[in-house]
């Protein structure tokens, strides 16, 4: 599940820090350049509710499969894109390909492993995402800036296709899986069950801010970057992207506290974390920047492996329509948030995109506080989260 989740963001996220090569080579403005990252997270996120209910009824581990060999294939192919438009289909193909794994993973976790460790399993599965974030983007900045941007892309792909031939092999058989029905009436029961829950509606609004957030930062870090008075190049802007090793830290740390303090202590602590990198990155001192950005990523991404096992174990037997609900939000926030704040780049530069920012993640810091005094959903979990 690690090897899955970072083969999965190290395809999505792959043109994130080459947007000022996408701008130079095909003559786009920033916001539009930032599609190729948006689009491929809506598609994702329009994905992953067919995605659970095939998950439901068809098992996690052949749709986990099948999405990541699908997106290793389209990924060879975005290497050989004929213009930007052609570009911005084979990425929002892939997105919605890649919508299996993440629909089905954090099922999976909640089915096969006990609950006495799932804080850590969700940890690590989370780290493999910020390892695979980082990975695929510091490795094609850096090809991009020796070569080109289509090398680039063609070696993730290779390096894509080496993660699903590993996750194929090394995945352990479902022991707990049981299909349900897929009928339209059931899952609509299920969907109105779920929104029912204040503390669920609450989690999803809290992933469609910080994934925005997130995903907005690292989109116009690197136009700031490579502008005056930096002026740094691609292979130092990819170099930036090593923070995501904080990220991989952060869920590995943060899965084990869970298990030890509860959620509801660590969600708003996190985010006031990340809230104060934030604040730091509007200093225009790099050293200060790359302080502000690490310590952002380290709270964002404890905070996102919190909040998204507290969805698995609230959801209950509902857990693979309730992560797909979250993840749609998840990666909506990615898409609307990560391309309008394009527009507060364009009209204010980074002070215009922080303060945006800034309110988003008031938001979300209001959204977690409020969920400290949740009613539990269950006796059970009154024991557990």
């Amino acid at each position: 599940m690690f090897v899955g989740g970072f083969a999965t963001f190290a395809l999505l996220y792959a043109p994130q820090p080459i947007l000022p090569r996408l701008v130079s080579d095909f003559a786009v403005a920033p916001t539009t350049a930032s599609l190729a990252v948006s689009l491929g997270t809506a598609a994702l996120a329009m994905m992953l509710l067919p995605a659970s209910v095939l998950s439901d009824r068809y098992g996690r581990q052949p749709l986990m499969k099948t999405s990541l060999a699908l997106a290793t294939v389209i990924a060879f192919a975005t290497a050989l894109a004929a213009d930007f438009n052609q570009l911005l289909v084979l990425r929002m193909l892939l997105g919605a390909v890649l919508a299996g794994l993440p629909a089905s993973a954090m099922a999976w976790l909640g089915e096969e492993i006990s609950p006495r460790a799932q804080g850590r399993a969700m940890g690590l599965y989370i780290a493999g995402n910020a390892l695979g974030g980082m990975s695929g983007r510091f490795l094609v900045a850096c090809i991009t800036d020796w070569s080109s941007w289509r090398i680039a892309v063609a070696t993730l792909a290779v390096l894509g296709l080496v993660a699903t031939i590993v996750f194929w092999r090394c995945l352990p058989p479902s022991q707990h899986f049981r299909a349900r029905d897929i009928h339209p009436a059931r899952i609509l029961a299920d969907a109105r069950t779920l929104f029912a829950d204040a503390g669920l509606r609450r989690l999803f609004a809290t992933a469609f801010l910080l994934m925005g957030v997130f995903t907005s930062l690292y989109n116009y870090l690197g136009f700031r970057l490579h502008a005056a008075p930096f002026g740094l190049g691609q292979s130092a802007i990819g170099a930036v992207f090593l923070l995501y090793f904080v990220g991989t830290l952060s869920s590995a740390w943060t899965g084990r506290l869970v298990d030890r303090i509860g959620r509801r202590a660590v969600l708003w602590t996190m985010i006031l974390v990340s809230s104060t990198g934030l604040a730091v990155t509007t200093v225009d001192h790099l050293p200060a920047i790359v302080a502000g950005v690490a310590v952002f990523t380290f709270g964002y991404f404890g905070a996102h492996t919190t909040a998204s096992g507290w969805v698995g174990r609230r959801a209950g037997e509902r857990r693979a329509l309730a992560t797909a609900i979250y993840l749609c939000s998840y990666y909506l926030g990615a898409s609307v948030i990560g391309t309008l704040s394009g527009l507060a780049w364009e009209s204010r530069g980074w002070a215009g995109v922080t303060a945006a920012l800034g309110v988003c993640i008031a938001l979300a810091f209001s959204t977690a506080w409020r969920l400290r005094k949740l009613v539990p959903a269950t006796s059970r979990e009154a024991l557990t989260v």
